[in-house]
């Protein structure tokens, strides 16, 4: 049975893998930086409390943290990890590191470390550059999973035909054409025919 002092904990670890205290978590959260302290983890009647949901997604969201990866700190703390082959997004356009399905294959590819996934063909990669601010910075590591079903709203990395690789939100898919929306604002959306498209894969974590 779950209980208050494991969620409480992964939390902890949570804030410490980000490399800050728990108040500093919740101040990143945009949350009341006492919203973690010790003292609100109890009723004044003194009775274990739960921290909110909303609290938890926020947080998640602020450290770049999916819900599976939570449920790893709460089992243990450190959850099993996996070598995750890692090229550049500009990289990934060049021929080799694909096949046609958007799986990766060849050579060239870095590692990193990273929690279990539930796809064995998972893949990261380092983005380079503002064009994707706000979302993500340069430097930011994103984690692909070309398994996973992709629905209207995911952040997906899209390869076309023309070898053009990029990072966007999935605004529509119809059967002829795909729309995406830019992460920064400075860029607009792309429609692209459905013909063009190599293939689509789901972004399922970010390092930032």
């Amino acid at each position: 049975m779950l209980t208050h002092a494991q969620v409480w904990a992964a939390l902890d670890r949570l804030a410490a893998k980000a490399g800050l205290s728990a108040s500093g978590l919740a101040k990143r959260a945009g949350l009341d930086p006492t919203t973690f302290n010790k003292s609100k983890r109890v009723t004044p009647q003194g009775r274990a409390r739960w921290p909110s949901t909303e609290s938890i997604a926020k947080s998640l969201a602020a450290t770049g943290t999916s819900i599976e990866q939570f449920v790893a700190l709460i089992n243990d703390g450190k959850g099993p990890a996996q070598a995750v082959p890692l090229i550049g997004l500009a990289q990934a356009g060049a021929g080799g590191y694909f096949d046609d399905a958007g799986f990766p294959v060849g050579k060239g590819w870095d590692e990193i470390s990273f929690p279990q996934v539930d796809d064995p063909h998972a893949y990261a990669l380092e983005i380079a550059g503002d064009s994707m601010e706000p979302a993500y910075r340069d430097g930011t590591i994103i984690v692909v999973s070309p398994a996973v079903p992709v629905r209207r709203g995911d952040r997906v990395v899209v390869k076309t035909r023309d070898c053009e690789v990029m990072a966007k939100e999935l605004k529509r898919k119809t059967a002829r054409t795909v729309e995406l929306r830019s992460f920064n604002p400075a860029h607009g959306e792309r429609i692209l025919n459905l013909d063009d498209v190599q293939w689509i894969a789901r972004i399922v974590w970010a390092s930032q």
